[in-house]
């Protein structure tokens, strides 16, 4: 780890040219954090923006019961940072988790000394687990999730992970099917639990539906609108085809392209200028006008917005070999959702969705026209794959409470 250090220099360099938020805060990568927080802390983590999302109910339901237990927050990636301080302000403390070096894991607990520490999905580093296990510190992987290709991954270190997974207070997995990979490996059952899948906890708050209805009326009032977001590289061109293709029959239809990464924001625009239509940057602030073909979604934390203007959603990273990104946030709106055929970081979610008909698969450019064509045109199929949808949402909500109680034995009492 340390010798890779001038590499992850370079790499947060090379980011910091398309987003300059990665040229701040290095500090806090090294376990400095003098100031930004307080001793005796739940520490939760989360990676990214994906995971922060998730998160945010456990923060908001963790503060409700211990208001008196102060909260930190971690992430990885600026986009993560930016979600969490623009959702939790100053109720929380955050910082970045540093980088996993045994020096800058102990500097960063010697100031946070946290009571209980959580990690959001599966993020297993080394030298912090040894460190929390030395400390005496609980530590929780909720929300766990263990692909077949990761399992086969670990394997081939496997004394290694087994050790490591021996030092984990608790994983709490999203179904079965993780918590007998995480067993193939060497974890005691006695340390593993099912709780259930956080994405599901997805919610519409009533400030959100004001802001929907708001922009709904600014933006669109009676044309069609579909969005594509959290789009990997390849997929941007397939969606813009789409669109010239649907601007034949539907004149007026918005399309709306969110990229999953800030860094690709400036490449979207240029894929869009180049293939010739009208657009427009959310971040300009401007209206769409009749004439405006396509909206690229360049901020942070209004994918949520973004979908509540839409007729239909389709979610990226599934027709390149990404694995796919949460398509709930779509579906909480009860409008269809389309993905590719690469769904393997939520298999489990969209396998529910597609057996109760919420969720169509397109694999090309010709069977995602063809799909949003469908929808377009008819009403009710297009309301009856969104009410799936919605349903299955609503279905399989439970993880939150499962969670709180499982996290219960390594907190204070309730005051």
């Amino acid at each position: 780890m340390y010798l890779i250090q001038p590499v992850l220099f370079l790499r947060l360099l090379l980011r910091s040219y398309r987003m300059p938020a990665y040229r701040k805060r290095w500090a806090e990568r090294y376990g400095y954090c003098n100031g930004k927080v307080i001793s005796g802390s739940i520490v939760v983590h989360a990676v990214s923006i994906g995971e922060t999302l998730a998160v945010i109910p456990v923060v908001k339901a963790l503060r409700c019961r211990y208001p008196y237990l102060p909260i930190t927050v971690t992430t990885i990636t600026p986009a993560g940072s930016e979600c969490v301080q623009s959702t939790f302000g100053k109720d929380i403390y955050h910082v970045y988790l540093p980088y996993d070096l045994r020096s800058s894991i102990n500097r960063f607990l010697d100031q946070v000394d946290p009571t209980l520490m959580i990690i959001m999905e599966t993020e297993l580093w080394p030298n912090l687990i040894n460190a929390l296990h030395q400390r005496r510190i609980p530590l929780v992987i909720a929300n766990a999730r263990l692909s077949a290709r990761s399992a086969a991954g670990y394997k081939k270190i496997g004394s290694f992970i087994r050790n490591m997974l021996n030092h984990i207070t608790l994983i709490a997995v999203q179904n079965q099917e993780d918590g007998n990979r995480f067993i193939e490996l060497g974890l005691q059952s006695s340390q593993l639990t099912m709780m259930g899948s956080l994405k599901f906890h997805v919610s519409i708050t009533m400030e959100m539906a004001s802001r929907i209805i708001s922009l709904r009326r600014q933006w669109v009032l009676h044309r069609p609108v579909w969005i594509a977001t959290s789009t990997h590289n390849g997929e941007e061109n397939i969606v813009l085809t789409a669109q010239r293709k649907l601007l034949e029959k539907y004149p007026d239809l918005l399309l709306i392209l969110v990229p999953r990464h800030p860094e690709r924001f400036m490449t979207t625009k240029k894929l869009v200028n180049k293939a010739g239509f009208n657009y427009i940057m959310r971040s300009s602030g401007a209206i769409p006008s009749m004439n405006t073909h396509i909206v690229i979604g360049d901020t942070i934390g209004e994918l949520m917005l973004l979908y509540g203007i839409a007729d239909l959603a389709f979610v990226g990273g599934s027709l390149v070999k990404h694995g796919g990104h949460n398509p709930l946030e779509a579906a909480v709106h009860a409008i269809p959702v389309l993905m590719g055929p690469n769904t393997f970081n939520f298999h489990d979610i969209c396998t529910k969705l597609s057996k109760e008909k919420g969720l169509i698969t397109v694999f090309d450019t010709d069977s995602l026209i063809n799909a949003v064509d469908s929808l377009l045109t008819n009403e009710d199929y297009r309301r009856d794959y969104g009410c799936h949808a919605v349903d299955v949402l609503y279905k399989n909500q439970g993880a939150l409470q499962c969670l709180l109680q499982l996290l219960t034995p390594y907190l204070p009492p309730r005051r």
